[in-house]
C-alpha cells in the first residue's frame, strides 16, 4: 500500500474491517478443527475401549495424551491469539478514534485551507491590480523623467543665455533709468506747463468776462446810436 492509500480513512476502514474478519475466520476455522479433531478421537477412544487390547489402550492414551498436551498448546495458542485480536481490536479502537480525531482535524485545516485559498486569490487580485497600477505609475515616471530631461536641457540653454541676459538686462535698467530721469524731468515740465495753463486760463475768463462786459457795452452804444440817428432823422426831416 502506498502512503496516500494509508492515509485515506475509507481504504484504514477496509483494512481494519478485512483483519477483523480474517481473524474471525482463522480462530473459528481452529476451533472448528480442533472440536472435529477432539470428537474424532473420543470415538476412536470409545470403539478401542470395546475391541482394543491393554498395550492399545496404552499407545492410544498416550496419543490422546500427546493430542491432549497439542490441544491445550493450540488452545493457548488460540486465547492468545483472542488476547492479541482484542488487543489489535483496542489499537484498532485507538486507531479509529484517532482518525476521527485526524478527520476533524482534517475537515478544520480544509476550512482553514479554503479561506486561505480564497484570502490568497484576493491577494492575488489585489497584487494585479497593485502591479497594474505600478506600471502605470512607471509609466508616469518614465514620463515625467523624459521632461526633466528637456527641463535640465532647456535650463542649460537658458543658463547658458543668462550671461547675455543679465548684460541685456544692466542695459535696459540703465536705459530705464534714463527713462526714469526724463519721465521726472518730463513730468516737472508738466507741473510747470499746468501752472501756466492755469495761469492762462484765469487770463482767459478774465478776458472773456472782459469782452462780455464790452459786448454788453457796445450793444448800449449802437441802441444809444440808432436812437440818436432817429432823432437826427426826425430833426432832418422837421
Amino acid at each position: 500500500l502506498s502512503v496516500a492509500s494509508v492515509e485515506d480513512p475509507v481504504v484504514m476502514s477496509k483494512i481494519r474491517q478485512n483483519l477483523r474478519e480474517k481473524h474471525a475466520r482463522h480462530i473459528a476455522d481452529l476451533r472448528a478443527y480442533y472440536d472435529s479433531e477432539i470428537q474424532s478421537l473420543k470415538q476412536q477412544l470409545e470403539s478401542s475401549h470395546r475391541t482394543a487390547s491393554s498395550e492399545d489402550l496404552k499407545k492410544i492414551n498416550q496419543s490422546l495424551a500427546d493430542r491432549d498436551w497439542c490441544n491445550l498448546y493450540v488452545l493457548n495458542r488460540c486465547d492468545q491469539l483472542d488476547a492479541a485480536l482484542n488487543e489489535a481490536s483496542a489499537r484498532i479502537k485507538a486507531l479509529e478514534n484517532k482518525n476521527n480525531l485526524l478527520e476533524k482535524q482534517v475537515a478544520d485545516w480544509r476550512e482553514r485551507f479554503y479561506a486561505i485559498s480564497n484570502t490568497s486569490k484576493a491577494l492575488q487580485e489585489r497584487l494585479e491590480e497593485m502591479r497594474a497600477a505600478h506600471k502605470e505609475k512607471d509609466n508616469t515616471i518614465s514620463r515625467l523623467k523624459s521632461r526633466l530631461r528637456e527641463l535640465e536641457e532647456a535650463f542649460e540653454k537658458a543658463y547658458k543665455l543668462s550671461d547675455n541676459k543679465n548684460t541685456r538686462l544692466q542695459e535696459e535698467n540703465k536705459m530705464f533709468q534714463n527713462l526714469l530721469g526724463e519721465y521726472e524731468s518730463l513730468g516737472k515740465e508738466h507741473e510747470r506747463v499746468k501752472d501756466t495753463l492755469n495761469t492762462t486760463e484765469n487770463k482767459l475768463l478774465d478776458a472773456n468776462m472782459e469782452i462780455s462786459d464790452l459786448k454788453r457795452t457796445i450793444l448800449k452804444l449802437e441802441a444809444q446810436l440808432k436812437q440818436v440817428e432817429h432823432e437826427n432823422t426826425l430833426k432832418l426831416r422837421h
